[in-house]
């Protein structure tokens, strides 16, 4: 199994890569550029591209993530800078050698008609995904609910993928606080999940899993990550979800609370031991 992190490029692409094998992952996610700013990057090609090779050299696999202002329902006002965010995302991973671009569903509030939202974002995903033509995918991510329900079902990321114009450019990114917050998977139903989700069709084209406990219960629709010893998800439910057939070999990464007392090269540990992984 992949164990890995969200892991910061202030030492560059490389750099992010050699952290990851220092504190023992196989995976590791990054911002590939500052995750406040939808700005275009002009990025160090050489790099991203020395990245990749130390990638396939240590066996590691990679993902990037959207800047938190992305949304693929914006307004007119701001989805052009979406668009070129997203594009110049892809190229970055691209570059580095990794499998795609994490990207939350969007989510458009206070919307007069409920197909709005969901219109918009295809639109999005077809004008972005018209222009592009690399191996990196974009990887919609499920959502918690905190601003409702839109995003949360396993059924709704199938569809939006399956109505886009470019649906073998985008694949699954399963967040597992997200996917108990929601009530979607409620800790004791992980065999019903699997079952849905592969009817659906959903686990085919699934690539990564943001690997997180969640800090209040099931249902509670509040995104709020906690380490994985210490959430309201109990380790046998986690256990039971790690052990799936349906993962095959995709990257598990954290995005949990990382301090001197628990960092997360402790918590790789712990989950290499859990699942009996040794080196």
């Amino acid at each position: 199994m992949r164990f890995g992190s969200h892991i910061s490029i202030r030492e560059g692409y490389l750099g992010a890569a050699q952290h990851a094998q220092k504190i023992g992952a196989r995976a590791f996610q990054y911002f590939p550029k500052n995750p406040r700013s939808l700005s275009v990057k002009e990025y160090n090609i050489h790099d991203a591209q020395e990245c990749a090779k130390f990638c396939i050299e240590h066996h590691i696999q990679t993902i990037a993530h959207t800047p938190y202002p992305t949304n693929l329902v914006a307004d007119e006002g701001q989805i052009e800078l979406v668009k070129d965010s997203l594009l110049n995302d892809l190229e970055i991973a691209n570059e580095c050698g990794s499998i795609g671009v994490v990207v939350h569903f969007g989510v458009l509030k206070n919307a007069t008609d409920p197909l709005e939202g969901y219109q918009r974002m295809i639109g999005t995903f077809n004008d972005v995904l018209s222009k592009w033509d690399g191996e990196a995918l974009l990887l919609l991510e499920n959502n918690a609910g905190k601003s409702g329900p839109t995003g949360t079902m396993l059924e709704e990321l199938v569809q939006v993928r399956q109505l886009t114009e470019f649906p073998e450019k985008i694949g699954f990114c399963l967040d597992t606080c997200h996917v108990f917050a929601s009530g979607v998977w409620d800790g004791d139903n992980w065999a019903e999940v699997e079952a849905k989700g592969t009817e659906l069709g959903y686990f085919e084209h699934l690539k990564a899993v943001h690997l997180n406990n969640s800090a209040y219960p099931t249902r509670s629709m509040k995104d709020r990550h906690a380490n994985i010893p210490y959430g309201e998800i109990k380790i046998d439910q986690i256990k039971e979800l790690l052990s799936s057939s349906v993962f095959g070999d995709i990257p598990f990464v954290l995005e949990t609370p990382h301090e001197n007392h628990f960092s997360h090269e402790d918590e790789i540990k712990f989950l290499n031991e859990m699942m009996g992984i040794y080196s």
